[in-house]
């Protein structure tokens, strides 16, 4: 059976204001601990970039932490420890988010901090600077992706299943060639284009009164330059394809691997919760289809997972599988395509879509239980959807999936449309 859906035991109470600038406020008072958690989203990730002009979001999870006109280098993370905060941030293909977590009475700090590089950031940023970044994020790529094994191949999937002019076809770290040649004014054009107040979601979540709150926002950020809305990153045509489009790699590794990947349907439709509770029976626990027969029974594999991203566009549903010694990855392969056809022509059993329900559920009621993670929700479902309620909402759309969606999605997605499949085999040896 799966959980109570009731509410899990958090406020609720959430209040949405939009400041002249054109800043998105969201305000979420829970008042049972003395904290608050300050999450800001910009609606700009890899996905906004261009070909050839790729790695600049990511950058500028960087320079963000490097001084604006007001904080000098590492003073932002000075200031924030010494008032017992923390604080960090992070790049996706469709946002970028910085977030800290404080003591209530420090909220004044962190406020002016965010507001401070969101409209200075600008005048410190110096050719040096940029240096010193472009060599750390260099440094990050080479360290997790080129010298990384198995790292290129995530690189490679989505290359096969986008196109190279769809805002999914790149890494999200930026293609190393273009880091390189980034110049001062690509990146001051980036910033000025898209981390901006238009195109910001600003949640407080923690104890204070939201008509004071309010007001230290708009202290702090309404007098800033609203900036244009940027606009909306291109989506040239890419229609689902038939068949596979394939990749052998080899790379320095002991053991063989295969990765699978198909398009999903955009994060917030019925469809996308429909593949992430596939991909849940598929892969979630030792108990799931996958992990049972292909680790356990038939020792083919040395581990599988499956995961759905939530992402805005389209949604890469990706399948890895690693062999196991001596046994062959074309075997492996075969073993993955004969469950997706089971589950494609039968659908999940009860017992095994109860299990995956109940395994995200879990997850979901276990973020709404911290202040951080809470915020990051509301932005999050702010950002994308205009709606930061429906955050405490997104367990009754799993609820609602049922069977014959689960086993659709795996006709339409992993059986019958297209898929992208990069095989990863020892250098100089034979999978």
């Amino acid at each position: 059976m799966a959980p109570d859906p009731a509410s899990p035991n958090h406020p609720r109470e959430i209040e949405e204001h939009r400041l002249a600038n054109g800043l998105t406020v969201v305000l979420h008072p829970d008042r049972r601990l003395p904290l608050v958690a300050i999450n800001l989203w910009y609606h700009v990730g890899s996905k906004d970039e261009r070909p050839g002009l790729t790695g600049f979001a990511h950058l500028f999870e960087h320079m963000l932490f490097q001084g604006s006109e007001n904080v000098s280098g590492t003073d932002h993370f000075r200031y924030l420890q010494q008032a017992g905060g923390v604080a960090n941030g992070s790049t996706w293909y469709d946002r970028t988010n910085y977030y800290e977590t404080l003591p209530a009475n420090q909220l004044d700090l962190g406020l002016w901090l965010e507001s401070d590089r969101m409209g200075f950031l600008l005048p410190a940023l110096t050719a040096a600077k940029l240096e010193t970044q472009r060599s750390v994020v260099i440094n990050e790529r080479r360290q997790r992706v080129d010298n990384q094994p198995y790292g290129r191949a995530s690189e490679r999937i989505n290359e096969l299943l986008y196109l190279p002019d769809h805002p999914y076809h790149w890494p999200v770290i930026g293609y190393l060639a273009d880091i390189e040649a980034a110049t001062l004014d690509d990146v001051r054009a980036f910033f000025a284009a898209h981390y901006t107040p238009a195109n910001a979601v600003l949640t407080l979540a923690g104890s204070f009164e939201p008509g004071a709150a309010l007001e230290r926002v708009e202290r702090w950020f309404g007098g800033l330059d609203p900036g244009g809305e940027p606009a909306p990153a291109a989506t040239p045509p890419d229609p689902a394809f038939r068949g596979e489009r394939r990749a052998l790699l080899e790379d320095e590794v002991q053991l063989a691997r295969v990765y699978l990947a198909a398009q999903a349907p955009p994060y917030g439709e019925p469809g996308w919760y429909a593949a992430d509770l596939l991909a849940r029976v598929l892969t979630s626990g030792k108990s799931s289809v996958l992990h049972e027969d292909l680790v356990y029974r038939r020792e083919l594999a040395r581990n599988v997972t499956c995961y759905l991203l939530p992402t805005e566009l389209t949604a890469p549903l990706t399948i890895v599988a690693t062999a196991n010694p001596g046994r062959p990855i074309a075997e492996l392969e075969r073993g993955i395509a004969e469950h997706l056809e089971r589950l494609a022509a039968e659908g999940p059993t009860a017992a095994d879509l109860e299990r995956a329900r109940n395994r995200v559920l879990t997850g979901l009621y276990e973020d709404l239980q911290t202040l951080d993670a809470r915020a990051d929700l509301l932005s999050q479902h702010a950002t994308f959807f205009r709606d930061p309620a429906l955050a405490f909402t997104e367990t009754d759309r799993y609820q609602a999936v049922a069977a014959e969606d689960v086993r659709e999605a795996a006709r339409r997605h992993l059986v019958e449309g297209g898929r992208a499949v990069v095989t990863v085999v020892p250098r100089g040896g034979a999978g």
